[in-house]
């Protein structure tokens, strides 16, 4: 009898620790998690990470702290994310760069999709196609007819060569036909305001950047970029004139390939529970945005679906990285 209580009593320790590890995990976190961010302050990408990040601190009782590493076309601060440990403490704001960049990009020194893994989509933001005040067109269908009238003759300003704001213009003009001259800048701030001078003539701007000017009247908005209206705004689509157009940014968050699955799991499970909470929802409405919640595999499946897409419209459209 002795023995065999001794059996149980080993077995009992040793059960306890194989379930240290597991024990371990489902304390996810112990300690601040980092949260890169590959633009600089103050842009829609930033403000995000920024809101997430609150509600993430509060909830898993640790300080989510956003790191802002830009440059390189976002390239430098995804590279830092792709490199950091697979620990859980590593977090990456996901963005429509992302998906572009494996094809503008031809020598990369990371793969995202197979390097990092999916957590969870955040959000999709329509873009808006927004021409100066006196732009003689008023709907998408005056537009294409004025530029088919003028072909080359419109200027087409963009936040840089191979940005989302860029392409989505490549991308009207694909589904189009129209010619239209492109004027790449050094970010949205200067091509909105040459855009509000009347220097250039339209912009596929993202519509947290844009929509104060729209709704200031300095310029007018014809459209906005995504498959539905946004609340945010009373215009139609594009879609609505040009069947199949889509052209929103959209955002979520992914690890490190090989980060722990329970890590993975928490961080998701409150990700979408921002984003049922009215207050959170209220937020992002107010930047035009409709909350993308759901599985990783869901978020990864838009993901995998807008590098394609993207690939055919950088091939289309020659763009070159700045």
């Amino acid at each position: 009898m002795r023995l065999i209580s001794r059996l149980f009593t080993g077995l009992a320790l040793l059960g306890c620790l194989f379930a240290l590890p597991a024990s371990a995990q489902s304390d996810y976190p112990s300690k601040p998690v980092k949260f890169i961010v590959p633009y600089p302050p103050g842009g829609t990408t930033d403000l995000l990470a920024r809101l997430m990040s609150q509600w993430l601190s509060q909830h898993l009782n640790q300080q989510v702290v956003v790191e802002n590493k830009a440059g390189g076309g976002n390239n430098i601060g995804t590279e830092m994310a792709v490199r950091s440990a697979p620990d859980g403490y590593t977090i990456f704001l996901v963005n429509p760069a992302n998906a572009i960049n494996a094809s503008l990009y031809p020598k990369l020194p990371f793969n995202f999709l197979e390097d990092m893994q999916p957590v969870a989509g955040i959000v999709r933001v329509p873009n808006v196609m927004t021409v100066t005040k006196n732009f003689p067109a008023r709907t998408v269908a005056e537009f294409i007819e004025y530029a088919k009238k003028n072909p080359g003759k419109v200027n087409m300003a963009s936040s840089g060569s191979g940005t989302s704001v860029h392409l989505s213009g490549e991308m009207f003009k694909f589904m189009t036909g129209i010619d239209m001259k492109h004027v790449p800048y050094k970010g949205a701030g200067p091509a909105t305001t040459d855009l509000i001078g009347g220097q250039v003539d339209v912009l596929f701007d993202n519509m947290p950047s844009i929509i104060g000017h729209i709704r200031g009247g300095s310029v007018r908005a014809l459209a906005v970029t995504s498959a539905q209206r946004s609340p945010a705004l009373d215009v139609p689509t594009v879609a609505e004139t040009v069947p199949g157009y889509e052209a929103s940014a959209w955002f979520g968050i992914a690890v490190p390939k090989g980060t722990p699955a329970a890590a993975v799991q928490r961080l998701n499970r409150e990700v979408n529970a921002a984003l049922a909470d009215p207050g959170m929802k209220a937020k992002l409405a107010d930047l035009g945005g409709v909350p993308i919640a759901g599985t990783p595999e869901q978020f990864w499946a838009i993901h995998k679906m807008e590098t394609e897409k993207w690939a055919k419209i950088v091939q289309f459209s020659g763009a070159k990285a700045d």
